[in-house]
């Protein structure tokens, strides 16, 4: 296709859109909108779509269906959503009846064979971007743009890999990346003014439909640039570039306006999802700028990835990480100046198909990293491997893993200037650093549940409070006008509609915690809404405010209790109260805390053996529970991990032969078991995790009538977080309840209950600028609120004097604290601090005031319940 007149050939841009850009008809709209832009411009778009988000998914449960007989729900659910789409847009569902046929099909045959090959797999799989593409095209040309449909297994051919077994053939081909005059010439002569071809999927040679592996569809656009000769590469996702870190994990993360190939590479190698790594050499090869550009923002400019990129000398660009990662160590004396224990090594991964990520030598060690997600992992691989690494040497696996990295050009040069940066690692088990030979990062491979919280601190003293500058533009929150602005927020705060109260009390002392009792009311409600639960138990470590103890009481709920303190506390509010609803469970608690618990009836928990060895005579004829550890912890932070061998916390499985022994001896009944694995957990199935594995310890214990589930029910702390499903936590936990049917389900709720309905009011008292650096100081210090200090929680903060003003400040909120460490928050948007304006810190309900110290002699903050 040429231009009128001249008769030179129209440029290429090929647009890349992912799942979640295909998904409704609002991003439809602009797609079409940006194709005509593009038209406008004199370009020619090549569209690549992804499937529809989610539908990937949904095809590999259609899969696991068929290997069971049973692929009917899946299948339902795919038809049911792309004739929803379809009705959206307006087009007629005919245009996805070959695919949907196609599909049902296929999934018939695995049915009746109970196969799935690999061959199977990617034809199965492909369904996804062909059905999306389908309803795409026929959108584009309702709307009035000449749009062609084009299947991508007819423009691009994968490559014969020797020794590549089917599964690596089939699920995760490759193509060349040479100038294909041939493809020109093909997708030229279609007359159409747009060409609309899927990701992810191609051809072999004989003519099978291969998958690029999942991010595959960053890869196709790079591939048809490169062999079109594009104009340049434009990837559409749901940011708009590379960030100085994970934008949904560190919100003030800098978007990066400018990165060289290597760069880019590096930082999506080492765990940035934005673009897929091997998408980068084709373009790079010939040169071909690659941009990248978000749906919701599509006249901002996005990360350009170019030979022309900004040079800025040696720095860091970016803070990433990389979980599922394993570590195999291999270890001999006999490797020692031995030729050859390497190569010898290295072929029993090649054996397994495996490939080696970071290696770090020794005189009689050598460990590497496996990434497992570019590499097909079964269960059984892993096993196999140090079977077969053990005809040579001593080898081992250390698995849960993550890689933390920093990016940037010569970084070996500016070593010196990181290493305060460093500091973060101080209390952390490193299995291994590397510095990349290229010299362009420098990574550590630290235990999988701290890799998110030293991104954080790393990105908070390497770019905290960094200007704009031709490399580094906005932060997440700025983009999103959301950093300290509330106008913007897609949840509901209850302290907006009581600003006017807040303010009143804040003008007669500060600093001051409130709590909404309106809010815990409800908090409460969803849960006992939950209809797989039993028993509601709130934890009064959380907070112990009488107010907020009787909301519970009156609600029905029990109190879990830690200390005497504490069982005083509940026992004094609620004389005559029934001691069933106390549960008392106590960590290396002395034995006289054990004897006022029994004396008062509560529900002991022990945690220990000791108990039991030491004074059996304590609980003799006495019910009650164990607490078990799962063995693994999850959380926000390490310090609130409560199972695991770090953790001090529980009865380990491998003690329950002693157990029993002394169960019996001391004539205890172990009625209820025990489990909570950490705080701020978002992922639904968690609970019924832990209810699946009590009920399978219960097995020995014949008497147990009680699997008591902790609590640590995630709270949403940061912009971005998808809030906890409860409704998906009540499901699980319902499937987990109908499979043990003698066993009641408890749950211990705390932070879940109180942290939204409390907030801590300051005022600001200083404003101070040191270079790049500004703080504004309040009267609330980590005396008050020690979270941020202790664990580097994030809590929301917002200038409420100023709240309907537009966030023009970004500061460091800190407090009068004499310690380096007495920040309530890094790199905050707000309206311009004044001296005496309100400052407000959000979820700050749990573990607040009840961890506060008089620290500098400083009071604590003094508390004030709003009961409507």
């Amino acid at each position: 296709m040429s231009s009128s007149g001249d008769r030179r050939p129209v440029p290429w841009v090929v647009l890349k859109f992912g799942g979640t850009s295909v998904s409704n008809l609002d991003c439809w709209e602009t797609i079409a909108s940006i194709v005509e832009t593009r038209l406008a411009e004199g370009k020619r778009p090549l569209v690549v779509c992804s499937a529809v988000s989610g539908i990937s998914d949904e095809l590999e449960r259609l899969l696991a269906g068929s290997l069971k007989g049973s692929p009917e729900g899946a299948l339902d659910r795919i038809v049911a959503r792309h004739a929803a789409l379809a009705e959206e847009l307006a087009v007629d569902r005919g245009e996805i009846e070959s695919c949907i046929e196609e599909l049902k099909r296929l999934v018939t045959g695995a049915s009746m064979i109970r196969e799935v090959t690999p061959r199977l797999r990617a034809r199965v799989m492909a369904q996804g971007e062909l059905l999306s593409t389908r309803l795409g095209a026929a959108y584009m040309r309702r709307r009035g743009i000449d749009a062609q449909w084009a299947d991508a297994r007819d423009l691009l051919v994968s490559i014969q890999r020797p020794g590549a077994g089917a599964r690596q053939l089939y699920l995760h081909a490759a193509c060349d990346t040479e100038r294909d005059p041939a493809l020109c010439e093909h997708i030229s002569s279609i007359p159409s003014q747009v060409v609309m071809t899927q990701g992810f999927i191609a051809r072999d040679t004989a003519g099978d439909t291969v998958l690029l592996g999942r991010g595959g569809s960053d890869t196709s656009a790079s591939y048809f640039a490169a062999k079109l000769g594009a104009e340049r590469c434009e990837i559409w996702t749901d940011v708009p570039g590379m960030f100085t870190a994970n934008p949904t994990h560190v919100p003030d993360a800098h978007l990066i306006k400018s990165l060289d190939y290597d760069e880019a590479q590096e930082i999506a190698s080492s765990g940035a999802k934005v673009l897929h790594p091997r998408c980068l050499a084709p373009v790079r090869r010939h040169g071909i700028p690659l941009s990248i550009h978000c749906l919701s923002y599509p006249h901002m400019q996005g990360t350009v990835v170019s030979r022309d990129a900004v040079k800025a000398g040696a720095q860091v660009k970016a803070i990433s990480s990389r979980s599922g990662i394993t570590l195999v160590t291999m270890e001999t004396v006999d490797m020692w100046q031995e030729v050859g224990f390497l190569a010898s090594a290295f072929e029993c991964f090649k054996r397994h198909n495996l490939s080696i990520d970071l290696v770090s030598t020794s005189e009689t060690n050598v460990t590497v990293t496996i990434d497992k997600a570019h590499n097909a992992m079964g269960p059984e691989l892993l096993p196999a491997l140090l079977l077969d690494l053990g005809r040579i040497c001593h080898a081992r696996a250390i698995e849960s893993c993550a890689a933390v990295s920093l990016v940037g050009k010569d970084i070996r040069a500016i070593l010196h200037r990181i290493a305060p940066a460093l500091e973060v690692f101080e209390e952390q088990k490193i299995y291994l650093v590397s510095q990349a030979a290229n010299d362009l990062n420098v990574t550590f491979v630290v235990n999988d549940e701290q890799a998110q919280r030293l991104v954080r601190e790393l990105h908070g003293s390497l770019f905290g409070q960094k200007k704009k500058s031709s490399i580094l533009g906005p932060t997440w929150d700025e983009i999103r006008g959301t950093a300290g602005d509330s106008r913007s927020e897609s949840r509901p705060r209850w302290w907006r509609k009581k600003r006017d109260e807040l303010l009143s009390l804040a003008a007669g002392r500060t600093p001051l915690y409130v709590y909404d009792g309106a809010t815990v009311r409800a908090q409460i409600e969803q849960l006992k809404s939950m209809e797989s639960l039993d028993r509601i138990f709130y934890s009064l470590k959380a907070n112990p405010h009488p107010a907020i103890l009787k909301e519970s009481y009156d609600a029905g709920l029990g109190f879990e209790c830690v200390s005497p303190g504490e069982l005083e506390q509940a026992i004094s509010l609620f004389k005559g109260m029934d001691p069933a609803r106390i549960l008392f469970t106590p960590n290396f608690a002395s034995r006289s805390e054990y004897q006022m618990a029994l004396k008062l009836g509560a529900t002991v928990t022990l945690d220990n053996l000791f108990p039991l060895s030491a004074w059996p005579e304590l609980f003799k004829g006495r019910k009650i529970f164990l607490r078990i550890d799962p063995g693994k912890g999850r959380g926000h932070h390490e310090f609130v991990h409560t199972a695991g061998a770090k953790s001090k916390f529980g009865i380990s499985p491998d003690q329950f032969d002693e157990l029993h022994s002394l169960v019996k001896s001391s004539g205890a009944k172990i009625v209820g078991l025990h489990a909570h694995v950490g705080s701020n957990i978002f992922k639904a199935e968690t609970w019924s995790n832990t209810a699946m594995f009590l009920a399978q310890i219960a097995e020995r214990f014949p008497e147990v009538r009680v699997l008591d589930l902790g609590g640590g029910l995630g709270v949403v702390e940061k912009p971005g977080v998808e809030p906890l499903d409860l409704r998906e936590v009540d499901s699980t936990l319902c499937r987990a309840k109908r499979a043990n049917p003698r066993c009641e389900l408890w749950i211990e709720p705390g932070r879940y209950l109180v942290a939204e309905a409390g907030v801590l009011l300051a005022k600001v008292t200083q404003t101070k600028t040191k270079g790049d650096y500004r703080y504004v100081g309040i009267d609330a210090g980590m005396n008050t609120l020690i979270r941020p200090a202790l664990y580097g929680a994030y809590h929301e903060i917002v200038n409420l004097t100023r709240l309907d003003e537009p966030p023009v400040a970004t500061a460091d909120v800190v407090g009068p604290i004499c310690e380096s460490g007495d920040v309530l928050g890094h790199d905050r948007r707000m309206p311009e601090p004044r001296e005496g304006d309100v400052i407000l810190i959000g979820t700050a309900g749990a573990y607040g005031r009840v961890m506060s110290s008089s620290y500098n002699l400083r009071a604590p903050a003094e508390e004030h319940f709003l009961k409507a």
